[in-house]
């Protein structure tokens, strides 16, 4: 494959937005400069399904002040598939990274999403199975407020206040966001296969609104039904919510499911091909908007997978994903004339509607195999908006290629260079302390994930934007 840094004009209205949350005379080179690189806990596989990086839609990290906290998953030895783990707390202190505290009596099968917010709150989103004996089954939704000044000190838990008595399991597909300047936060929790349910928190503490988020329609199939959504991302601004996440169903399409069978045995294959968003302006006053297809790789029976979201000062919502063009197993079969490529790409929408989108790299058949991973956004105080994205595979010279870049989308629609973040060893997967969970933007990037060869770590770096 050909790596390449397609740089496509974009539209006025993304050029005019950008340069409204630019201070003047801000732009300039960057080079990132590692100031810390570390790990924090190693996580032996649960073998359950999820992963310390199973809610990539959130974060597990977060920053509140001079400190920084990291939440975990720790896999219980003495406990049966599927709740089978439970969440850790860690800071990062003079000597290093240190164990807060741990989850005494519950058990839970995903990892839990941060959040920070003013006056020095530290929040954990959590799904403690209620039926601990069994294999699955029920569940309930909690949050944890932490004081980040104190957080060995007894926690308070918090149940949201849902729309009628629901039927919550262990696989929660939760999203977690939060406006930390502002106090709000709001939590969705997948129904089965028809819809989230969410949960609007106010700055004042109370649940002020809670509904039902129905998923898209899948009018094409052979047998129409709704589109189950997940791993989104979510921004909360006040009271205003945006959700982008990829379709989450089995395999619709029979001819292609009867093949996959035949392949890997299986009676089920899931299918993430198409990305979606829906947003409310307020959504204590009106319901989510129709949904917008974003991208689509349902022709080919490609894959997408979300990467990130940030909210422009004005209005705009700017979205990171990266696709695969086609399922190389189904080629011979159904596509014969198609190629493969890796995109890393990047979309901006106002009111609803996609204004402006390319590709930010692109690998293609037939050339160097620079393969593009997931991208991450990285705000700073003056309005510049970066890409931290991993790449690997072999370059065109066929050497082989393992790294992070980091690249700024810049006002008038291009991209400054595509600079190689000099770590020891390259995450492959990562949390930042996101403003979507209410951590400050900052001229510093930091990262919590997997690296590159070793999956069971979970590491944590410090980047400096000089």
């Amino acid at each position: 494959m050909r790596s390449m840094i397609v740089l496509l004009g974009m539209a006025m209205g993304l050029q005019a937005g950008r340069a409204a949350d630019r201070a003047p005379g801000a732009a300039g080179p960057i080079q990132p400069v590692v100031e810390a690189e570390e790990d924090v806990y190693s996580c032996t596989p649960a073998n359950n399904g999820a992963g310390p990086m199973w809610c990539s839609g959130s974060t597990c990290l977060a920053r509140v002040g001079q400190d920084v906290f990291a939440s975990g998953l720790e896999t219980l030895t003495d406990a049966k598939p599927l709740n089978n783990c439970r969440w850790t707390l860690y800071k990062r202190g003079a000597n290093g990274w240190e164990l807060q505290q741990a989850d005494k009596a519950g058990r839970t099968r995903e990892p839990c999403p941060l959040a920070a917010l003013a006056g020095g709150k530290l929040l954990l989103s959590v799904n403690p199975t209620l039926v601990p004996d069994q294999r699955a089954g029920p569940a309930r939704p909690e949050i944890l407020q932490f004081s980040a000044a104190d957080p060995k000190a007894p926690f308070e838990t918090i149940l949201p206040a849902w729309d009628g008595t629901l039927q919550f399991t262990e696989h929660s597909y939760r999203s977690f966001a939060a406006d930390g300047a502002a106090g709000t936060l709001i939590l969705l929790q997948n129904i089965g296969y028809t819809h989230a349910e969410w949960a609007f928190r106010d700055q004042d503490g109370r649940w002020t609104a809670r509904g039902k988020l129905p998923w898209p329609m899948g009018a094409e199939y052979d047998k129409p039904g709704p589109i189950r959504v997940c791993y989104p991302n979510v921004a909360l601004k006040g009271r205003a919510v945006h959700f982008c996440g990829v379709s989450d169903i089995v395999e619709p399409y029979q001819k292609w499911r009867e093949y996959k069978r035949r392949v890997t045995g299986q009676e089920w294959d899931y299918d993430f091909r198409r990305l979606f968003y829906t947003w409310s302006p307020d959504i204590t006053a009106a319901k989510f908007g129709p949904w917008v297809e974003i991208a689509s790789r349902d022709k080919t029976a490609g894959w997408i997978s979300p990467g990130d979201l940030w909210l422009g000062n004005d209005g705009a919502v700017h979205v990171l994903w990266t696709e695969r063009a086609l399922d190389e197993r189904m080629r011979k079969e159904f596509f014969p004339g198609e190629k493969q490529s890796h995109a890393l790409n990047y979309a901006v929408l106002r009111d609803g509607k996609v204004a402006a989108r390319r590709t930010l790299v692109l690998a293609e058949e037939g050339g160097a195999n620079e393969v593009p991973g997931r991208g991450r956004f990285h705000v700073t105080p003056e309005g510049r908006l970066f890409v931290f994205y991993y790449v690997s595979g072999t370059d065109a010279g066929g050497k082989n290629v393992s790294e992070n870049r980091l690249t700024e989308l810049l006002p008038d629609g291009s991209s400054g260079p595509h600079v190689r973040v000099p770590l020891k060893r390259p995450f492959s997967e990562c949390f930042t302390t996101t403003v979507r969970s209410g951590s400050p933007p900052s001229s510093t990037l930091e990262i919590l994930g997997q690296r590159a060869g070793a999956p069971q770590a979970i590491s944590y770096a410090r980047i400096r934007l000089q």
